[in-house]
């Protein structure tokens, strides 16, 4: 063997040995509990500790409105702890700081999961699958999240063949930017923060791992890429396990991109305003699943800027969780010139906390927005006015201030529980040219209440056809 082969032989032995001393793991019967130390120099949560069956788990921190953003209160900084596990977990938690939970909520609560009190200020609660959590013992103010992964199957190597490999410990990349072409993957390990932004072209490019990618160094709009993860112009891109946290802008954007995965994408935003959690534009094919979202502006907004890229279509958002601290979780036709916008599903979704609209539908420019479905969706009400708005509409984002059209829009069982408040549902055309036709609300339920046609939170426009209720 040559000296060279030696040399790299034995960087590939020292990248996959710090890999598993980093990555700690215990069998407990037919369970598994996989943990990723913190590295030197990361900042440690003082609010909350976690053990999970009866290992300490390492606690994150994110930031919450960051200058010129202070003046907005919701709920300050959080903490977040992740584990990859198989069988069941039992999950302790304590609040280290000076509150009881004794009234904590786990939100979703649709995932059934209820704590039981240890003491004062610690309480425990057991898993058997993955999921995304938020400990919530004063609603919004400093929760913990908890990521319970499923675990890892055959992540790449140090050393492998067009892998681009972060072992544990703090990266700081010259300048932040990272470049993917194609064939190639990034790889996070568990254990790892990279300081730095995303810059895809290409395709058949896979970024995943259970480390960090971390915005907290740029301030408002200035990272080292013009989004987070920048995708242009690619096909077949997957993105998987990793966390997002504190993106100086827009967070995950596709743009004029096929067939994009995006799976167990856990996004730890609210440092800045337009910190859009995902945004597919002019894209197709577009699966995002298992991800859990928390993010300032936009949860998911999917956009058609640039007419020549070409439609929005076929796009899906299935079994996540999503949080919006001040702007719309599901937001449809701004900054929006494609021809059509269109085969839409959002399903099985838990909307844990919003402010303006759960779901605003208002598409301009011309543009056909149609056969959009929002089924089988949770939410936690906070008393917001407006819970839908569907219209198309002419707004400063619009160049030709001429407004849209919207055609076969379903909403399906969806339920809103919680607090009361007027949780207005908004259908509009603009005139006889634009006009919204055909929407159906079928088992939509308000606090109990099934939302029907005459109701004072029910408000149907001119200019509109085919609004159905159904129960």
């Amino acid at each position: 063997m040559s000296e060279k082969s030696i040399i790299k032989a034995a960087v590939v032995f020292v990248g996959v040995l710090a890999s598993l001393l980093a990555a700690t793991s215990w069998c407990r019967g037919e369970s598994r509990l996989v943990l990723y130390p913190a590295p030197k120099g990361e900042e440690l949560s003082k609010d909350w500790s976690v053990e999970v069956n009866g290992r300490a788990v390492d606690v994150y921190t994110a930031r919450v409105n960051d200058p010129p953003f202070e003046k907005y209160d919701f709920g300050g900084a959080y903490s977040f702890a992740s584990f990859d596990f198989s069988g069941s977990a039992t999950v302790r938690v304590r609040d280290l700081t000076s509150r009881p939970l004794e009234q904590t909520q786990i939100q979703p609560v649709s995932k059934g999961i209820r704590s039981k009190r240890v003491d004062e200020r610690t309480a425990e609660f057991t898993l058997d699958k993955p999921c995304q959590l938020s400990v919530e013992p004063q609603r919004r103010r400093h929760p913990l999240l908890i990521f319970a992964n499923p675990l890892e199957e055959k992540p790449p190597k140090s050393g492998d063949e067009n892998v681009i490999y972060f072992g544990p410990g703090l990266h700081e990349p010259e300048g932040g930017k990272i470049k993917l072409a194609s064939n190639q993957t990034l790889y996070l390990a568990g254990g790892a923060v990279v300081k730095g932004g995303l810059e895809v072209r290409g395709e058949n490019i896979t970024i995943r791992g259970r480390g960090i990618l971390c915005g907290n160094p740029w301030p408002w709009r200035k990272g080292p890429t013009s989004t987070m993860i920048d995708m242009q112009g690619c096909r077949n891109v997957m993105i998987e396990g990793i966390t997002l946290r504190g993106s100086s802008h827009w967070t995950i954007v596709p743009k004029n991109c096929d067939n994009v995965t995006i799976s167990n994408v856990k996004i730890c935003g609210g440092r800045v305003q337009n910190d859009d959690g995902i945004n597919p534009c002019n894209s197709r094919r577009v699966r995002i699943a298992d991800c859990f979202i928390r993010s300032d502006d936009d949860c998911v907004a999917a956009k058609g800027l640039v007419a020549e890229s070409g439609d929005v279509d076929d796009v899906r958002i299935e079994r996540s969780v999503l949080w919006c601290d001040r702007a719309r979780v599901t937001l449809l036709g701004h900054e929006s010139r494609a021809p059509h916008m269109r085969n839409l599903l959002y399903r099985d979704i838990d909307i844990i906390h919003f402010t303006m609209t759960a779901f605003l539908l208002e598409p301009g420019e011309e543009m056909i927005l149609e056969d959009v479905r929002f089924e089988d969706i949770r939410i936690n009400g906070e008393g917001q006015r407006d819970l839908a708005i569907v219209q198309p509409t002419v707004n400063q984002y619009m160049r030709t201030k001429v407004p849209g059209h919207i055609r076969n829009i379903t909403f399906k069982n969806i339920t809103v529980s919680g607090q009361p408040g007027p949780y207005r549902v908004t259908v509009n055309g603009r005139d006889a040219e634009h006009r919204t036709e055909n929407v159906t609300f079928e088992n939509v339920r308000i606090l109990g209440q099934p939302l029907a046609e005459g109701q004072s939170n029910m408000i149907i426009g001119n200019y509109t056809d085919g609004i159905q209720f159904k129960p």
